[in-house]
């Protein structure tokens, strides 16, 4: 390196962002991602020992993936080289190859090689990386917002462990924001800055597990708010709103508000108000609720709610529960709102709940009666004797598949759990058992 390529490198580092200035150099400055680098952890350890193999981080924006990358940078002892899959190309790869053969063959030093967005390389760019990975020319770590399962080579991934970074949790993005305005060092301390515990709370609410995004905000509000009487700056929570460009939404994930709002958005889709349901569905998302939580919430409503009116509302949900963890926000908020407005706007029915409840209420008063022996499994040697299996009729062999016969427990005779409403699909399901019941008498 050359003066005049030290000089631009040592202004480029003051001039980045605060979130690239606040990169930690160490494992121990990391913040979050414990179950993977905690210090019991394969990552863990494999970094601070230098032994690291290729591997793939994969997690949303503002994880800690590339930060992850420039940890190891900074502690390993091998060559680190680093390319953006964006605007690199195979000139670009083939030049890194070469110098990391050169390397190898001159100083017995291994190079690793640091991908960022490794999902933008086409088939052939990750096939050409394949020989060197395999040979151990170069260690891939690669990084990607997309499931590598589906954007990176299966030979690729075969080769690497997969390390999946989470949302950061609040209190994680709390620790930097206090780091972003009190560290004088690496953060904006110098310039006296306090910020307020609302505007704490709500940023590290607001962020949504991205640490890129809070810290993008608070360096704006340092940076654009005039100081106070007493010459400090002061980030309240108007300067937060305004600095990420969100309003401030009365929601504590672990207090009333959080609840009360979860406790209309079920009772609205079990009161068929698509509007009512979307809206809470909203303001859920908006104030940072999991969307896991909420997904698992619906599956509850269409089998509880909807039931057996509308057999397909469990499946929408499901589905959209699995679309929405795969897609991620913002366009898992459309997947919702869809399932939502369908479970809302689907006939209800809640037979299932008071079957399995009064089915439940029947075991606990009976105890555990015995199978009809003619139910019995009579697969195994000696059955016949004990007489378990005699008697049973084969369904199929009758006509509409159906035939009068005990299933329940003798002592239940005659006991109804599933009694389907006057409503969608479970009006044709009552139909249909009262024909071939009716049918079956008839035969008799």
């Amino acid at each position: 390196m050359d003066l005049f390529e030290y000089m631009r490198q040592e202004n480029l580092e003051k001039e980045s962002p605060l979130a690239a200035r606040l990169r930690p150099e160490t494992l121990d400055e990391v913040v979050g991602q414990k179950h993977i680098i905690g210090k019991d952890k394969l990552l863990y350890r494999a970094i601070a020992a230098d032994k690291l193999s290729s591997v793939i981080f994969y997690g949303p924006p503002g994880t800690g993936k590339t930060t992850l990358a420039k940890v190891i940078a900074h502690t390993t002892s091998a060559e680190f080289t680093q390319l953006n899959a964006t605007g690199a190309g195979k000139k670009d790869m083939e030049e890194v190859i070469s110098k990391a053969k050169d390397a190898m063959g001159m100083y017995g030093k291994k190079t690793i090689l640091f991908i960022d967005e490794i999902h933008r390389f086409n088939k052939g760019q990750q096939d050409y990386l394949l020989p060197f990975v395999e040979d151990g020319t170069v260690i891939l770590i690669g990084a990607t917002t997309e499931n590598p399962y589906f954007e990176v080579n299966g030979a690729l991934i075969s080769r690497s462990v997969i390390f999946e970074l989470k949302p950061l949790d609040k209190e994680d993005i709390k620790e930097l924001l206090r780091r972003a305005v009190y560290d004088k060092k690496k953060g904006m301390g110098s310039y006296d800055a306090e910020i307020d515990d609302e505007a704490l709370e709500f940023l590290s609410e607001a962020a949504d597990g991205d640490a890129r995004t809070a810290l993008n905000a608070i360096e704006l509000g340092i940076m654009t708010t005039r100081r106070a009487e007493d010459g400090k700056i002061h980030i309240d929570l108007d300067t937060a709103c305004e600095c990420i460009q969100k309003r401030a939404v009365k929601y504590d994930k672990s207090g009333d508000n959080h609840y009360d709002t979860i406790s209309a958005f079920i009772k609205s889709m079990r009161g068929s108000d698509p509007d009512a349901a979307v809206y809470y569905l909203a303001k859920m998302l908006y104030a940072g609720e999991s969307v896991t939580f909420i997904a698992r919430r619906m599956m509850i409503c269409a089998s509880e709610d909807v039931g057996n009116a509308d057999p397909r509302a469990l499946t929408v949900a499901v589905s959209a529960s699995l679309a929405a963890e795969r897609v991620g926000m913002p366009e898992a908020q459309i997947i919702l709102a869809q399932a939502a407005a369908y479970i809302a706007t689907a006939p209800k029915s809640n037979a299932a709940v008071n079957a399995i409840s009064e089915a439940m209420a029947a075991v606990r008063e009976t105890g555990s009666l015995p199978v009809p022996p003619h139910l019995q499994d009579a697969h195994y040697g000696g059955s016949a004797n004990l007489g378990r299996g005699i008697g049973y009729l084969y369904a199929h062999d009758y006509p509409n598949h159906y035939v009068e016969q005990q299933y329940l427990p003798y002592e239940l005779t005659g006991k109804e759990f599933y009694r389907p409403s006057g409503n969608g699909y479970e009006v044709t399901i009552r139909e249909h058992m009262q024909r071939i019941r009716r049918e079956a008498k008839e035969l008799k």
